[in-house]
């Protein structure tokens, strides 16, 4: 392992940034164009020139399905480069050409969306896609944009950052880096609609409605109250969506109902299968705290490297929610300081990053890895990820509702607790607002305080003693869960929390902070396979082995270690009834029933977090 302390390193840059400004380009003018496609429609297009370029200029596009117009300004309007913010301030100011693209089917485009379609092209002859889409797209620019240098990027956020992998798939030659950012990697095991075939309600409903109800234009779906815990506790079964309120019309909700398993729409659907390698540089760049797309530049990450041919596959890794490295200075999110502005610490990367491979400026020595170390609050550097030089130690959930790196001997030990569909644990305090509504408390969410929980019947934790000294834990994160219920199915919720001094005197408002390092539920049909779900036995004992994906977290000396165990997470995650039904999504009211969660915690079963624990 290669640890670096770059923050001085990247202070310089910024520095280097604003004495540049005196010969840098300040202004940029707005035009559109809508593009031809292979098959005929055509893409609405806004394109950002620089005015007054002393050189051949290389196009950075980004693709989305959210509104490319970018400024209601009408064309021909010249913008000072601070209009387009900080996240992209840094790199225009030394000149690109700018440009964003309504994907087919939204809002100024022709033709028809479907969200996250699978890539075709290459197996059916004619076939468009996005790959397809981004190739001409690029082709067209190169030859219309007078005073482009003949070299593309792309880049994008979350449904962008989709794009941008896709886009790099089959890339045009002119193509020479792409960053994905906050993308998705499988919508059934992990990321925006599913979390290990749990279904995420709230987020899923919402954001399908959002992005297919009317493709002018994002539709908020028109709830009638505010705090929307109740809302969703009474809408009842799944099956009274399309029944009272979308009537079969959001395409994305019905193939939710149509695939409540990892069947072949699913695995299709996923880029893991038909994303190979990176065949541009690649900086995936993703938030430990991500509340939409956690899982997918970890796991895409993960898997392109297997086959990086060129040293071409690299990660970003910070503390931040859903693309919030492109908004503001990323130095807190809610309570939680980070102590440093780390989005300007990326945005400089991102800056070096797209220089060096459009521009040849720059020594090209990138990293493995840049991951953000929480608790120590240090920029790291690694040569591979995870890191090697880590030690496994296996935190158990011990007795007296106590947890240790000591397996219990005894040969009995568990605790109880009873799971109620009608009454769910909340995923965050109420009110519950709308997804993106106002005074929405959605971006936070995944630091907030657990306390709010703790006490609980149907949240059971296990705590560890005040730590003597620091401990880093670096790595892939994996639960290993023995339990059983009294119903035929159930859903599993684990957290490892990093619990504050009860009197902490660096910050006394922090004192007993409950901060959930990292979280993930489990659907307990899906056990043995994805694909093929089973019914549990009840009352027998069986393991869970949940990923609890990649951190990089520093426990400070007098914290504790705190394993949380829960199994409902609402709205979030929609109800489990636990009582096993083929079809939750057409589960009746009567199969919700109450459950006996059991945890079991002895020398035969021993439930465990398995930690990847740094060497000092």
């Amino acid at each position: 392992m290669k640890q670096i302390f770059i923050s001085l390193v990247f202070t310089c840059l910024l520095l280097n940034v604003c004495i540049a400004q005196a010969d840098s380009i300040a202004s940029y003018k707005k035009t559109s164009a809508m593009i031809p496609m292979r098959d005929g429609i055509k893409l609405h297009t806004v394109i950002f020139s620089p005015v007054d370029a002393k050189h051949n200029l290389p196009v950075l596009l980004q693709r989305t399905p959210y509104g490319a117009n970018g400024s209601d300004a009408p064309d021909d309007t010249t913008f000072n480069v601070q209009a387009f913010g900080t996240s992209l301030g840094m790199m225009l100011r030394e000149g690109y050409f700018l440009v964003f693209q309504d994907i087919r089917g939204k809002y100024k485009s022709e033709g028809e969306m479907e969200i996250h379609q699978p890539l075709i092209h290459s197996t059916i002859k004619g076939a468009v896609d996005e790959s397809t889409d981004t190739w001409d797209t690029v082709d067209w620019l190169l030859k219309n944009l007078k005073g482009n240098s003949g070299k593309g990027g792309l880049f994008g956020i979350s449904y962008g950052g989709w794009l941008a992998l896709v886009g790099a798939v089959d890339p045009h030659p002119a193509l020479k880096a792409s960053s994905e950012q906050a993308c998705m990697a499988d919508l059934f095991l992990g990321d925006d609609f599913h979390h290990n075939g749990a279904f995420r309600l709230s987020y899923g409903m919402e954001y399908s409605y959002e992005i297919e109800f009317d493709k002018t234009t994002d539709s908020d779906f028109p709830f009638p109250q505010y705090d929307l815990y109740d809302w969703y506790l009474k809408l009842g079964s799944l099956k009274n969506v399309n029944d009272k309120y979308f009537h079969n019309k959001i395409p994305t909700w019905n193939n939710f109902v149509k695939h409540p398993n990892y069947d072949e729409f699913w695995q299709k659907n996923s880029p893991l299968h038909y994303v190979s390698y990176a065949q541009i540089p690649q900086l995936h760049v993703g938030g430990y705290y991500d509340q939409e797309d956690l899982n997918g530049p970890q796991l895409m990450y993960r898997h392109m490297e297997k086959k990086d041919r060129d040293n071409y596959n690299h990660i970003v890794l910070g503390p931040w929610n859903h693309g919030q490295w492109a908004r503001g200075k990323g130095d807190s999110l809610g309570k939680i300081s980070f102590g440093s502005s780390t989005s300007y610490w990326f945005q400089a990367l991102q800056k070096k990053w797209f220089d060096f491979w459009l521009k040849g400026i720059g020594d090209g020595n990138f990293e493995e890895a840049y991951c953000f170390q929480t608790g120590s609050n240090q920029w790291k550097t690694y040569q591979s990820w995870p890191p090697k030089g880590t030690v496994n130690r296996k935190l158990y959930a011990g007795p007296g509702n106590t947890a240790s790196f000591n397996k219990p001997t005894a040969s009995t030990g568990s605790v109880s607790y009873i799971s109620d569909p009608a009454k769910p644990v909340p995923y965050r305090t109420q009110p519950i607002e709308a997804t993106y509504g106002p005074g929405s408390r959605w971006k936070p969410w995944q630091v907030e305080d657990q306390r709010f929980v703790y006490s609980r019947p149907d949240v059971i934790s296990f705590s560890m003693n005040k730590l003597s000294e620091d401990l880093t834990v670096t790595g892939k994160i994996t639960a290993h869960l023995f339990a059983s219920t009294s119903g035929s199915d159930a859903d599993w919720i684990v957290k490892l929390i990093d619990v504050y001094p009860d009197f902490d005197t660096t910050s006394l408002t922090m004192s007993g902070y409950q901060l959930p390092v990292t979280m993930e539920v489990f659907r307990g049909r899906f056990r043995k396979s994805f694909s093929n779900p089973t019914p549990l036995t009840p009352g027998k004992p069986e393991e869970f082995v949940i990923d609890l994906h990649d951190i990089n977290h520093t426990f400070k000396k007098g914290h504790h270690m705190m394993i949380q165990i829960q199994s409902t997470w609402f709205p979030v995650i929609d109800r489990n009834p636990q009582k096993y039904v083929p079809n939750i999504f057409e589960a009746k009211e009567t199969d919700f029933i109450k459950a006996t969660q059991t945890i079991y915690c002895n020398s035969q079963y021993s439930t465990y977090i398995d930690l990847p624990v740094m060497k000092e």
